[in-house]
């Protein structure tokens, strides 16, 4: 179990209070899938993805972005059980998807830098740090039916 002080949790209401989800969520899927091209597969009825503009212009990828962006107010909504709140889609995506479980990672480590760019001097060392713990507890939730 994760212990979140206070502070902590501050940090993560704020910045997620402050999130345009339709920008970063966007943005944040395109990068993966842009940087890490075989993460690709599991789009494939989303359209053509054959270059970064076709994946940056997709609607189907930028609504998607956003649906992930709002499956993570599930885990700041539910901060102290963040694994019983993911257990549903991580057996989606174990099961039904069969989705590489280290995909998270990868989208979670685009999603930081995404974030850092938007906030720029306003990431602090104590934001990053306290973010990468909540993202790295969310991908250990999705990941928890692999195990």
């Amino acid at each position: 179990m994760v212990e979140w002080s206070d502070k902590e949790r501050g940090i993560i209401n704020s910045l997620f209070s402050t999130l345009d989800y339709e920008d970063i969520g966007s943005k944040t899927l395109s990068r993966c899938l842009i940087v890490y091209p075989w993460t690709q597969r599991y789009f494939a009825n989303f359209g053509p993805l054959y270059s970064a503009e076709a994946i940056t212009t997709n609607p189907n990828i930028a609504a998607h972005g956003v649906k992930i962006l709002h499956g993570l107010d599930r885990a700041v909504k539910n901060m102290d059980n963040i694994k019983t709140a993911y257990t549903e889609l991580s057996v989606l995506h174990s099961d039904k998807l069969k989705v590489d479980p280290d995909n998270f990672t990868l989208l979670s480590d685009c999603l930081t830098i995404v974030i850092a760019a938007k906030m720029g001097s306003a990431f602090t060392p104590e934001t990053q740090a306290t973010f990468q713990k909540f993202l790295a507890v969310v991908v250990s939730a999705l990941g928890k039916q692999y195990h």
